[in-house]
């Protein structure tokens, strides 16, 4: 897998660095797209740093242009109604689609389906039922891309270090029992094939 080109959209987010630092880490060539450059100075290796809006189709055709994957790693902030997440997946679609780049890798959010922890999971979906909605139009237009996709589904990421465990598996719409949450480190290793 050396040589592959990832290009990676939220790159300056807590979960954004620390896939371009594991993919760097591994040997890909990583593309960091970001609204905020200057916040990736201290990211020594990238391949490129592409300043632009998710939501412009230009702006991230420049960023996947020639690269093996995109992995997107998007999200809002606040508890209002908002489109950002569908917005930023329309555009990375359609700019993979124009620029020929077939594999996609997306963070969405575990709560979206599922029913345990029964109590848990509907409070968190009640108070973030403004941006679920739209993480689950971002997961429609995933699915409906004609694209080679896997949607990931972690639990409430916290800060801590990794521990070189973590368990994962395709097509489970319920959280294993007590993981309701799971260090943030964990989940960079890359547990789907690109």
């Amino acid at each position: 897998m050396k040589g592959v080109k990832i290009a990676v959209v939220g790159s300056t987010g807590r979960t954004g660095r620390l896939v371009l630092n594991e993919g760097l880490r591994r040997g890909f060539a990583m593309t960091a797209f970001t609204r905020r450059p200057a916040n990736l100075a201290g990211v020594p290796g990238l391949s490129a740093v592409v300043s632009g809006d998710a939501r412009n189709l230009e702006d991230v055709r420049r960023a996947v242009h020639g690269q093996d994957a995109v992995i997107s790693i998007v999200s809002s902030e606040g508890l209002g109604p908002t489109t950002v997440m569908s917005d930023v997946m329309r555009a990375e679609v359609a700019a993979m689609r124009a620029e020929g780049v077939r594999r996609l890798v997306v963070v969405s959010v575990s709560a979206i389906e599922g029913t345990r922890p029964w109590i848990l999971i509907n409070i968190v979906r009640w108070m973030l039922r403004r941006p679920y909605a739209d993480f689950g139009r971002m997961e429609r237009l995933v699915r409906d891309s004609g694209l080679d996709w896997t949607i990931v589904r972690p639990p409430r990421l916290t800060n801590g270090r990794a521990t070189g465990r973590v368990r994962s598996e395709a097509g489970v719409k319920e959280l294993a029992e007590g993981t309701n949450h799971l260090r943030r480190a964990r989940t960079t290793p890359g547990r789907c094939s690109l």
